[in-house]
C-alpha cells in the first residue's frame, strides 16, 4: 500500500522530533547543529525548514511533545488518588519526579526558557498545565475539601510556584534533595488550603 503525502509528512516530522529530542537531551540546544539533526533523522535540511521554519521551531515542537507527555503523566497520577487532595499530592510528586529526568531538566526547564524566551515558555507551560490544575482545584472545591477561593487565580499561582520548584530542581547541585525540599514546602502550602 502506498503511503499518502500526509503519512510521509507525519513520518518526517516524527523523525525530526525524535532525533532532535535525543540530541537536545544529550548535549543541549546550543551544542546541536541543524545538520546533525537532519542526518540523525535521515531527512534533508529542506525537510526541516519545510516543517519547522528553523531549528528553534523544531525545538519548540520537542518541548511541546515533552509537555504533553508530562501532562498525561500528571493526569494519570491524579486519577489514582482516592480523592482530589490525594490525587493532587500524587500528581505533584509525579511531576517533581519527572523534573529529575535529565531530558526534562535540560530541554524543558533549562533550555526552553533561554531558547524560546520566558514568555513563550510560560505560555507553553500554562497551555498544558493550567487547565489541568484548574480542573483539579475545581473538583477539590466542589467536594468541599479546600477553602473557597477564586480557582483560576489560585491555579495560576500554584502553577507559578510549581514551575519555580521545577527550575530549582533543574539548577540544583543535588536535584534529589531539592526535589524533596520543594515537595515539603509545596505540600505544606497546599495543605493550608484545606477546609478546617
Amino acid at each position: 500500500m502506498r503511503r499518502t503525502q500526509q503519512d510521509r509528512s507525519a513520518g518526517t516530522k516524527a523523525a525530526l522530533v525524535a532525533a532532535a529530542r535525543e540530541l537536545f537531551a544529550a548535549r543541549g540546544y546550543q551544542a546541536v547543529p541543524a545538520d546533525e539533526i537532519t542526518r540523525a533523522a535521515g531527512v534533508t535540511r529542506g525537510a526541516l525548514y519545510h516543517h519547522y521554519a528553523d531549528k528553534q521551531g523544531l525545538f519548540r515542537a520537542v518541548v511541546e511533545e515533552i509537555e504533553r507527555e508530562l501532562t498525561d503523566e500528571v493526569e494519570a497520577a491524579f486519577a489514582t488518588g482516592a480523592d482530589p487532595l490525594t490525587g493532587m499530592t500524587l500528581a505533584l510528586g509525579g511531576f517533581l519526579d519527572a523534573c529529575l529526568r535529565e531530558e526534562v531538566r535540560r530541554i524543558s526547564l533549562t533550555d526552553a526558557p533561554a531558547v524560546l524566551g520566558w514568555e513563550v515558555w510560560r505560555e507553553i507551560e500554562a497551555e498544558y498545565g493550567l487547565g489541568l490544575l484548574v480542573g483539579m482545584l475545581e473538583q477539590a472545591r466542589a467536594d468541599g475539601l479546600i477553602v473557597d477561593l477564586p480557582v483560576r487565580a489560585l491555579a495560576q499561582l500554584v502553577l507559578s510556584a510549581v514551575l519555580e520548584a521545577a527550575r530549582m530542581i533543574a539548577a540544583a547541585d543535588d536535584p534529589g534533595r531539592t526535589r524533596a525540599e520543594v515537595q515539603q514546602v509545596l505540600g505544606g502550602w497546599l495543605a493550608s488550603l484545606l477546609r478546617g
